[in-house]
This record gives structure tokens, C-alpha cells and sequence, in this order.
């Protein structure tokens, strides 16, 4: 017998004209109402049970028991705690049988359900080979991208497929997720962007940028917003720089900004972006890049309109130049590990000007100790809180709201914490931070594996 037929047992002959719906699964009668069903989308099996249940009691060959997990998704939009007990696999393929898959990730992988201050180490996922991972990028809804020498590989969602792709770098430097099955990644030693296609295993396209000497570049760093995707290109001689918008869906170029050729000793415009974030409350580019040198290390942070192509702020480090630094688009700020101390800083976006300067959130005196204590810190905005990695630790920064206070840039209270439980802190330096869904993704040191964090009642 087909997965889904018709009968017509006494007692559940359905009416035309009734909202109630009697559904056969597997030998167990369900009844629920056509706006429940409906509500998977149109053109969906669901769909089609509603319209078919005003002339028989559908029969549909499945498992009754995810399937009253699966109604109970369309019901409320969330799977009961008794799906606990069941695998998530086997609720993927029902999902998928049902056409409901999209439901079940919104329900168990929705970037608005990460739990900052609950999150802890929950699962560990091995990478073949030898090699450490030099780069993660995410979806939102969190399928997961890894680099690890010159390979790419990747898990769905919900962390159970994972897939492995050669490429042709030698490692890989930058990788930026354009959707669960295509990644844009570059090199710092190898000449154009690769847009790769993570199913088929193979080069979509090659996306290359020139400068006045039609020399080769290389990416510096990639960053997107719902509509573009941006890329810091440095050219091979490192003589120019420049930042290219490409539209997000058919990745043709739309704009150039930032497009420096270098004279002389120019030394900040020989520093090219290395971190690209799209500020979406803003509508602008933040850009940052550093340069070590004799004097130490040096750096600017500028934000930038893409549709004029003009800098509307910039920021110049001389004096304990940022390690990372990210934008806050929830708490408005822009927030910097100090390379030198090791500390908090943060400015406040709300009254960018000119004469703006760091608020340190720490111990100031350290910012002149030139011991780098802050080197190779990670800092990454999401939600309302910041999360910057201090060695193996990660911290986590929250505002603390103080009535009328918070109105003025010294009234602002920023507060830490240290994430996870005492058996998960310490280790290994983190190399990478990253998040997608409800969950956070870190690396380490000389490890070849991801560490996944997320809050226990997220855990299946």
C-alpha cells in the first residue's frame, strides 16, 4: 500500500463542510483542525491532507509516533520535551518525508534561542587529517563550515552529515558561508576568490581583482549582509588594496570603495582589511586591518556607507592597537581586545565624532606594557552580548541596564563573565570563534577538532 491512501472506516467519514481533520498514521487516528495543517505552506503533504480529508480518513504509512511529535511542530511551532527520547535523524527524514524540515531547524536551530550566559561544551566534531583549522564560517541557522589545510569540511545543521572537499589552496585563510552548500574562500598566498561548491566538489567560479599594474591579489577578508558580499583584496606586490561589493545572489560586482594604491612609506594605506562585519542597524561596513612593524603594532577601524563609498568614521590605533575588534549592532558599540593589554575597550555608537577614544573596561596602566598580552585574542558580537576569547577562555560581555544612566556614554556598565562549567574552561589557545543557530563553534590550538557549545535544554 502506498505511504499515503484513502478508506472510509465507520465513524470518521469526514464532512465536507467540518474543520476537523481525521488522519490514519500507521494504524493511529489523529484528528486536528485544516488550519493546522495549512499552516506547513502550501503545496505541502500537509496541505494536501486537508484538502483530500473532505472525502476519506487519509491513511498515511508512517511512524504515528513522530508524527504526533511532527503535529505537535505544527501545532505550536516548538517539538514536546518527549522528543527527547527519539533521534533526531530519524525525525530529519520524517520532516523531510513531510516537507516540514524547514519547521524542525527554526524549532531546534534559531539563532534567537542561543542561550549566552547557559551555553557549555556539549560535543566535539573530528576533522580528518593532520591539519588545524585555520577558518570557520556558519549560516544562520547553523550548518557549519570548517578549513583545515586544503580542505573544507562541512555539517548540516544539525551536525550529523558532514562532507569533506579538496581544494587547490594550500591552506585556507578566509571562508565566508554563502548558504549550506556554497562557500566563498581565499588565501593569503594564492591569487583570487574561490566560489565552491560544497555538494559537487568543484569551483563554481573564480573571482579576481586588478589593480593599475594588472597584478595578481589575494583575499584578505570576507564579510556579507543580506544582499552583498564583501571582499579585502590585497594585490600580490602588496603595492594596493581595495574593498569590492558583489551582489550576494549572482556574485557580479556592483561597487568598489576603499581602493588604495601605495607610494612611498605610506604605512596606513598600505594596511589593508583583514576583518569585514556588516553593522545591519547602521546600514554601514565596518573595516579593520594592523600592521606590526619596528615601532609595534598599528591599525585603523573605519566604518564605511557603501552606497557613497565614503568612510563616515574612522579610528586610528597607535597606542594598544586592537588584536580583534567587533561591532555590536544590539549594545551599539565597537568593541576591541587591546593587543598590548589585554584588555576590554569599547566606544560607544551612538555619538560617533571625531573625538571619540576608547573606554577601557579594564586596567588601563597596561596598554604601555608593549608584553602583547592580548595577542591572538578573538572577539565576536552576537545578539546583546560580546564573546572575546582570552588563551583558552572565553568570556562573555553583557550591559547592565542602570535606569536613565545608560542616555550618556559614561553611564554605560559593561560587565563580564566566564563562560561554561569548571570542566570546560582552560585548554588549549582558541584560534576561532564562530556562531550559527543556537550554537557557538570554537577551535584550538594544534586540535583537529570544533568544539560545539550550546545551552543544555537546546541539546537533542
Amino acid at each position: 500500500m502506498p505511504p499515503f491512501a484513502g478508506s472510509h472506516p465507520d465513524g470518521f467519514q469526514s464532512k465536507s463542510d467540518s474543520n476537523i481533520v481525521t488522519i490514519d498514521v500507521g494504524g493511529k487516528v489523529f484528528q486536528t483542525t485544516k488550519q493546522t495543517l495549512t499552516s506547513a505552506g502550501p503545496k505541502t503533504f500537509f496541505s494536501r491532507i486537508a484538502e483530500a480529508s473532505s472525502l476519506y480518513v487519509p491513511f498515511v504509512d508512517r511512524d504515528p509516533e513522530i508524527f504526533s511529535l511532527l503535529l505537535s511542530l505544527l501545532r505550536t511551532g516548538n517539538l514536546p520535551s518527549k522528543a527527547k527520547t527519539f533521534d533526531l535523524q530519524d525525525l530529519i527524514i520524517e520532516s523531510q518525508f513531510y516537507g516540514i524540515e524547514n519547521l524542525l531547524i527554526n524549532s531546534l536551530s534559531n539563532p534567537s534561542q542561543l542561550e549566552p550566559f547557559n551555553l557549555q561544551k556539549s560535543l566535539l566534531l573530528p576533522l580528518n587529517g593532520r591539519d588545524s583549522p585555520s577558518a570557520v564560517a556558519t549560516t544562520p541557522y547553523g550548518s557549519l563550515h570548517i578549513a583545515h589545510g586544503s580542505k573544507i569540511t562541512s555539517y548540516d545543521w544539525s551536525l550529523r552529515r558532514k562532507s569533506t572537499i579538496l581544494t587547490h589552496f594550500t591552506a585556507v585563510d578566509s571562508l565566508l558561508a554563502i548558504s549550506p552548500s556554497l562557500a566563498a574562500a581565499g588565501a593569503n598566498d594564492f591569487s583570487g576568490l574561490q566560489i565552491l561548491d560544497l555538494e559537487k566538489g568543484h569551483v563554481r567560479d573564480t573571482l579576481h581583482w586588478e589593480n593599475v599594474t594588472k597584478s595578481g591579489s589575494t583575499v584578505q577578508a570576507l564579510g556579507a549582509s543580506p544582499e552583498h558580499m564583501f571582499v579585502s583584496f590585497e594585490s600580490c606586490r602588496r603595492n594596493s588594496n581595495s574593498i569590492l561589493v558583489y551582489d550576494l545572489n549572482s556574485l557580479s560586482p556592483v561597487t568598489e570603495i576603499c581602493h588604495n594604491e601605495i607610494y612611498g612609506a605610506d604605512i596606513d594605506s598600505a594596511i589593508p582589511a583583514t576583518k569585514l562585519q556588516w553593522v545591519q542597524g547602521y546600514n554601514l561596513l565596518m573595516a579593520s586591518g594592523s600592521h606590526s612593524g619596528p615601532s609595534g603594532v598599528s591599525g585603523n577601524v573605519r566604518l564605511w556607507d557603501v552606497r557613497s563609498g565614503n568612510v563616515v568614521w574612522e579610528m586610528t590605533e597607535k597606542v594598544d592597537c586592537f588584536a580583534d575588534v567587533a561591532a555590536s549592532d544590539a549594545l551599539s558599540v565597537i568593541f576591541k581586545v587591546g593587543v598590548n593589554s589585554g584588555e576590554a575597550f569599547y566606544v560607544d555608537m551612538r555619538n560617533l565624532s571625531a573625538e571619540n577614544s576608547w573606554v577601557c573596561l579594564g586596567d588601563s596602566r597596561k596598554m604601555q606594557n608593549g608584553k602583547k598580552e592580548g595577542f591572538g585574542c578573538k572577539v565576536e558580537a552576537q545578539g546583546s552580548q560580546v564573546f572575546c576569547s582570552k588563551g583558552g577562555d572565553v568570556e562573555l560581555w553583557s550591559e547592565v541596564i542602570m535606569g536613565s544612566a545608560t542616555n550618556n556614554r559614561k553611564g554605560r556598565i559593561l560587565k563580564k563573565n566566564l563562560m561554561g562549567r569548571t570542566k570546560d574552561m582552560g585548554g588549549a589557545k582558541i584560534t576561532n570563534l564562530a556562531f550559527g543557530g543556537s550554537r557557538m563553534f570554537l577551535t584550538r590550538k594544534d586540535q583537529q577538532c570544533v568544539e560545539v557549545w550550546q545551552g543544555s535544554s537546546r541539546e537533542l
